[in-house]
């Protein structure tokens, strides 16, 4: 079996057959035993993800009406049921099924680890494998009451921006500029106060021999960034934008002092 949260909740069987459940608080439910796998919740945490601070005075056996229906909907005939009684709450094991999100993890450390030893193919295959893995935003519209799922969508979000940085960081690398162009823009499009598109930007233009587009890159940057929060560019994204300035050899380099990885 396997568990997907890189996108709408969803559970995928043996046959390749998806399952979604339609009850929200079941869904809350499974979606916070994922984000905390192996890990115990207990009845009051639970219960803040489903109701919040308004929950019914029954919540509990809501809840362990919530967690039958639940073990039901996993069930396998073959295996123990995932989700485990424990005396301060409930926990999921994910066992020997897959979890999308572990996978995402694990292809972002290979990357990274094929980046230290600069092996930017290796580590432009591992970062696009991690992207693909994706099929909309973390969970889908599914938004909880308390801090888990939130926090979890916070984080996870954040994550999967990291790996697009570090994915086109590696094909810069590769000399892939031209092929990032039009990418890049929408990026900086939708993530305006983001520093580090802007120089993968900048970084694009100028080696596809587009100084002049180049440089208003970092004019708009440096208004946006002025205006929204009152605050210059980065320090290396001034360097960059005095280095294109002065149509400095090493940015034509890869791995030159503004493509590094992070």
């Amino acid at each position: 079996m396997r568990y997907e949260v890189l996108g709408p909740l969803c559970i995928v069987d043996e046959h390749g057959d998806s399952a979604f459940i339609s009850a929200r608080k079941m869904e809350i439910l499974l979606a916070a035993l994922l984000i905390r796998n192996e890990q115990v919740l207990t009845a009051p945490q639970i219960i803040t993800e489903i109701w919040g601070e308004n929950n019914p005075r029954r919540a509990n056996a809501a809840l362990y009406v919530y967690i039958s229906q639940l073990r039901k909907f996993l069930y396998r005939p073959d295996r123990d049921s995932p989700i485990v009684t424990r005396p301060l709450g409930y926990l999921l094991q994910v066992g020997r099924d897959v979890l999308d999100l572990h996978e995402f993890q694990a292809l972002v450390a290979k990357g990274r680890e094929h980046t230290r030893a600069r092996r930017h193919a290796d580590a432009a295959d591992a970062f696009g494998a991690a992207l693909e893995l994706w099929r909309g935003p973390a969970l889908g519209d599914l938004r909880g009451d308390g801090p888990i799922i939130n926090g979890f969508t916070t984080w996870i979000s954040e994550a999967r921006l990291e790996c697009v940085e570090m994915h086109i960081d590696a094909r810069l690398a590769l000399g892939h500029h031209r092929e990032l162009v039009s990418r890049l823009y929408g990026l900086v499009t939708d993530h305006p106060l983001r520093e580090s598109f802007y120089r993968q930007l900048m970084l694009a233009l100028y080696r596809s021999e587009r100084q002049a587009d180049a440089l208003s890159v970092y004019q708009s940057a440096r208004r946006i960034l002025n205006e929204e929060l009152g605050l210059e560019p980065c320090r290396s994204l001034r360097d960059l934008h005095q280095a294109i300035l002065l149509g400095d050899e090493t940015l034509d380099v890869p791995l030159g002092p503004f493509s590094a990885v992070s």
